[in-house]
This record gives C-alpha cells, structure tokens and sequence, in this order.
C-alpha cells in the first residue's frame, strides 16, 4: 500500500496543527504497514532527511506566499505521487483539497482530511475565502474518502454537500506525557513552575492571543504569561502582538518542541486558548494530557471536548476571559481527563483500515 500525503508543510519540528497531526499519525501507519511519503515544502524543512521514523520523506519547493504555496505544492506532490505510481494521495486541509478532482484525473484514490473549516480564519480575503469554501466542496464532493476530526465537522458536510457515505470520525490525538523538569530553561526564560499562564499557538488573528495578554493584565500577582509559538509569515498583527505581549510582562519563547515545550506544560498552572476558529486543537489535547487546568473559549470545536462549564469562557469577551482566568486559577481542584479516544495509536489504526478500504 503505496502513499503519498500531502497538504502539510512537513514533519518533523514544523509548527502547526496539521504538522503535529502527521507527525504523530504517518509513523505510526508505517510502522503498520504502509509505505508511506510525507511530500514537505522545501522553504520549511531544516535538514536534509530523506527518511525519518519509517516515513519517506520528499522535499518539493513551493512559493514562499501565504496565497498561493499551499496550492501550487499540492498540484506538485499530487504528480509527484502520480510519477510514483502511489495508490493514495491523502490530501490534508480544505485548501489543498481544491486538487481533489486532479489527483483523480491522475488515477489516484484520494482520502481527504478535514481539519476544520479554514475559511473562517481570520486572516483571509474575500477572494481566498470564496476558494477555500471551493476546496471544501470538492474535497468533500470528489474524494473516495472523507476523514472528519471532529463531529461539528461531520455535521457541516453532511449539511452543506449532503455526504454520508465513506466518512469517517477520527480525531486528534495526543501522544502519552512526559512530566519533567527543566530548571535551566525555567531559569533562562525568569519563570517558577506552577507560577505561570501556557498560551501555545501560532501567532494568527484567529488564534485571538490578543484577548489573552488584555486579560493577563487583571490576572493575580505573582503569575506570570507564557507564550509559546510564533507565525509562519511575519505581519501587522504578529508584530502588535510581540509588542503588546511584551508590555505586559509575558515571556515569548517562540516555536519549541521536545523537552523545553514537555517542561513548560508539566508545570503550567493554567492552558488558555481563546481562538475563534479550531478543527480540534492538538494543543488543548496535549494540555489535557499533562493533567493542566485548562480555561477555552466556547467555540463549537472546543465545546465538542466536553470540559465542565467552569472551563469555558464565551469567545470574544475579554471582561469574562478575565474573570474566569482568576477562577480558575484560584480553584484548588486539580482535573482528571479521559484521553482514551486521542490515542494515537488507535487512530492510526483506524485510518490504516481507510486506507485498505
């Protein structure tokens, strides 16, 4: 079983959610059997790996614009897999997915992923918008099968295109923890375990951190914010928010994995993440499996988790953020998660039965 992923900028250590989702997912398919190629954008690869984990890796380069390398490196991987007689494109997002019709006219079998509606994101025009919903409808409409993250997002295809047949609910998932300490990095970054609020996310307007370092500014003394990510394309608003984080008191780490990130959320007293748009957020998993407190904003994505209302803060609202960010840090409770449906290893499982179907 030969297969070719794509719609991804690529594994390993590459911020974003679909990039964590592969990195743990296409490993674990290997290692179950199929002869697996991750196709990553040249511009973001820092190594020269050519196979990592199991995985094949394929570095094909791609414009380094945010309108258009997701599109041209799909149309790409989408030969690429052709010219290597793949029997599966799995193409990941619903931008990419807008060369679902392609990858057929090219004799391939295509599952697509949907990780929710991008769309919605913040950061986009009119025009990219108008081809993002496009991307949906044929990614949905045109795929032999359909892998949905979450039930919202099963709801919103079978609404908007009517399709039920060869979908499939798989979530994200979340590898096991690993608590450790770090006390040089702790030191590095001027911060005291159990003392500071985790923010973990790429720095985009959707991802709402702006509502976050207002609110931190009415947050008990003594606290400090963390804040762990960057963006991918430096603007307007990444630029305000380093500026606007900084004037508060809160600590940018930028991107980080491994030990220093594990450290970071073995000790956190509290996870935040206030977006207005999520699939289902890795990051929110990943805190839930360190056993953190967590407080989220009340989108469809996050309500979907199932967290008690004392976690949830209405989107948006900076006043109730505020409030709910003492309450919870003040609540001496600590939370017990069931994190049985995130395992990876089930999931991967589960889309290795999709791609035998």
């Amino acid at each position: 079983m030969k297969v070719v992923v794509t719609g991804t900028r690529g594994i390993p250590n590459i911020m974003g959610g679909v990039e964590t989702h592969c990195e743990e997912l296409c490993p674990r398919l290997a290692a179950l059997g199929a002869d697996i190629t991750v196709v990553r954008r040249e511009s973001y690869a820092k190594d020269s790996l050519t196979e990592w984990n199991g995985v094949k890796i394929k570095d094909i380069p791609s414009p380094r614009k945010k309108a258009f390398e997701a599109i041209v490196h799909t149309w790409r991987a989408i030969n690429y897999a052709a010219r290597e007689k793949a029997d599966t494109v799995h193409i990941n997002a619903v931008g990419p997915a807008l060369l679902t019709p392609y990858a057929k006219l090219r004799g391939l079998k295509v599952v697509f992923t949907h990780h929710g509606p991008d769309y919605d994101r913040e950061k986009w025009g009119r025009v990219a918008k108008a081809m993002l919903r496009l991307g949906e409808r044929m990614g949905v409409k045109y795929a032999d099968d359909v892998i949905v993250i979450s039930d919202v997002i099963r709801g919103i295809i079978e609404q908007k295109y009517g399709r039920t047949s060869r979908v499939h609910l798989i979530p994200n998932g979340v590898p096991a923890p690993n608590i450790c300490d770090f006390p040089e990095y702790f030191s590095e970054l001027g911060i005291e375990p159990g003392k500071y609020i985790l923010g973990m996310c790429r720095f985009v307007p959707e991802k709402r951190l702006h509502d976050l370092v207002e609110a931190f500014r009415s947050a008990p003394a003594g606290y400090k914010l963390v804040l762990v990510g960057d963006a991918d394309f430096e603007d307007d608003y990444s630029s305000r928010l380093k500026s606007d984080a900084r004037a508060a008191g809160a600590v940018l780490t930028g991107f980080i994995r491994g030990r220093k990130l594990q450290a970071l959320l073995s000790h956190a007293a509290l996870y935040v993440l206030p977006s207005s748009h999520e699939g289902l957020p890795i990051a929110l998993l990943e805190a839930m499996s360190y056993g953190r407190k967590v407080l989220v904003s009340d989108i469809p994505a996050n309500l979907e988790v199932g967290l008690p209302a004392a976690n949830y803060f209405r989107c948006g609202d900076v006043s109730d953020l505020s409030v709910k960010l003492q309450q919870r840090l003040s609540d001496p409770a600590q939370p017990v998660y069931d994190m049985t449906k995130y395992d990876w290893d089930r999931i991967a499982r589960q889309v290795f039965e999709v791609y035998e179907h």
